[in-house]
């Protein structure tokens, strides 16, 4: 379900909770469990506290796990009044969604790349077509067959070798964010022996098919604190850790640039970053640093050439992105290609072969703009209503001249365009459907600014039904939020 979706949906649903929870008598004689009290004394910097429920922490504790039981069927039996309203809810959410779905494919070397939903079945499954949207459909991974026999599925990562041979995929069956790592050969579709047991499904092929580069996580906090390398018919026990990160406040991650030249090892905190880049042709090569970490300073990292592009917030509050090239990424030598403006917000950026496109916001609202880089006819895209979300989807290829771009408000439903950014002409590829007689043309966006007690001025955007008035004229509002 999209965020659209929900806009009309979630409103009634939390009043109608709100209501009946309230008129329910709450004479259910059902004590609740009561935990027992262990007092732990922690110690840390000459603090001392004591936690009496220290001992939940146990995970395998039979006992822990007889009080979990308890509080389940405690909140079972007191929420048993809501059960007709709870089914009632999924019911309708379930009828305003299209049980038949497809994602809109892209395109990656020699495929076209989708996934779809089949009704009545809860997951995804990932297919592939190649040459033509018009080839025969090989379905790559069916998470609906791997979910038989489990209560959860969930799939990372899913992944194919740089010659589209080998896909690697993650799994959790549990429900913890710990993954178990597969490989399979799509020309016979069986899977590879290659298993990798407690990942967290972030990973990376480099361009030798065979080396894929992944992260694992501390089992006890779930932090992603490792990155590995694994060869392909070797013995996963055996394989190479190339990155760990100690510092406790930072987590890292595995990523390949859309270049395909580099595999990034990104370390982030909340105000903090650090990368390193390794030679995707070399993957046995060393992971060099990009630039050290600096308090207060995050950066985000893209290969185009012989350079790197680099958003960052260094002497820049709301971003800048700056170029630098690949032998040289000290700050001495970075050069600005769109400098820090104080009235806008750099979000992110995208590189293709002819174009930059750079993701910013500006007043609260996302503008996309189109930057050739021989520096010729640079515009932004237009949107006709005065409030919306648009943003970058997904774009793989990196040799077209098509933006892949995402859009929609609180009257449109979500669609996926395909912009072409040399003739400027847009092309619909898809709007979800929602279900259960929506007409957009029933309702009206508008979008105000108030001054706030500091006089900063806060933009409200506002949904409402045409036609429909209240005491005074004013329209009936369905939802609003600030930006």
């Amino acid at each position: 379900m999209t965020r659209f979706q929900f806009v009309f949906l979630l409103f009634p649903v939390l009043v109608a909770l709100v209501s009946i929870g309230s008129a329910h008598s709450g004479n259910d004689s059902t004590e609740p469990p009561t935990a027992m009290v262990k007092p732990h004394t922690l110690e840390m910097h000459g603090d001392v506290r004591v936690d009496n429920y220290f001992w939940l922490k146990e995970r395998e504790n039979p006992e822990v796990v007889k009080y979990l039981e308890a509080e389940n069927a405690y909140t079972d039996a007191r929420m048993a009044h809501l059960k007709p309203l709870e089914n009632a809810l999924f019911e309708e959410i379930k009828g305003r969604i299209v049980q038949t779905d497809e994602s809109v494919p892209y395109k990656l070397g020699d495929y076209y790349y989708y996934h779809r939903y089949e009704d009545g079945k809860s997951y995804k499954i990932y297919c592939r077509k190649k040459g033509s949207l018009d080839a025969e459909e090989q379905v790559t991974l069916d998470l609906n067959v791997l979910a038989e026999g489990h209560d959860h599925m969930r799939a990372r990562g899913v992944k194919v070798s740089s010659n589209e041979n080998i896909l690697a995929y993650a799994t959790d069956t549990v429900g913890r964010r710990i993954y178990h790592l597969y490989f399979k050969d799509l020309s016979t579709g069986t899977l590879l022996e290659d298993q990798i047991p407690k990942v967290t499904g972030g990973m990376a092929w480099a361009n030798d098919n065979r080396t894929l580069f992944y992260a694992k996580k501390d089992l006890e906090t779930l932090r992603s604190n490792q990155i590995y390398r694994h060869v392909l018919g070797t013995d996963p026990s055996e394989d190479r850790l190339v990155y760990e990160e100690k510092d406790e406040e930072f987590s890292c991650y595995v990523w390949k640039t859309k270049s395909r030249k580099y595999i990034i090892i990104g370390s982030y905190q909340t105000l903090s970053t650090e990368m390193r880049y390794i030679d995707a042709d070399n993957p046995t090569g060393p992971a060099k640093v990009f630039l050290h970490r600096e308090s207060d300073h995050e950066y985000d990292i893209d290969h185009y050439k012989d350079t790197f592009y680099i958003r960052t917030n260094y002497e820049a509050t709301n971003f800048r992105l700056v170029e630098t090239p690949v032998n040289n990424t000290g700050k001495d030598h970075w050069k600005d290609v769109i400098p820090h403006r104080e009235d806008v917000f750099l979000e992110t950026f995208d590189i293709f072969r002819n174009y930059l496109v750079v993701e910013e916001r500006r007043n609260g609202l996302i503008e996309l703009r189109i930057r050739p880089w021989s520096g010729e006819d640079e515009h932004y895209l237009e949107f006709d209503e005065p409030a919306y979300l648009a943003y970058i989807g997904t774009n793989k290829e990196f040799d077209t001249d098509k933006l892949r771009f995402i859009y929609e408000s609180m009257t449109t439903p979500e669609c996926t365009y395909d912009y072409d950014m040399g003739t400027r002409e847009r092309a619909l590829k898809k709007q979800e459907i929602v279900l259960g007689g929506f007409d957009p043309d029933n309702y009206e966006t508008s979008r105000l600014h108030a001054t706030a007690s500091d006089g900063v001025r806060v933009a409200i955007s506002i949904v409402f039904r045409k036609g429909i008035r209240r005491d005074g004229g004013n329209p009936t509002l369905l939802y609003g939020y600030g930006s």
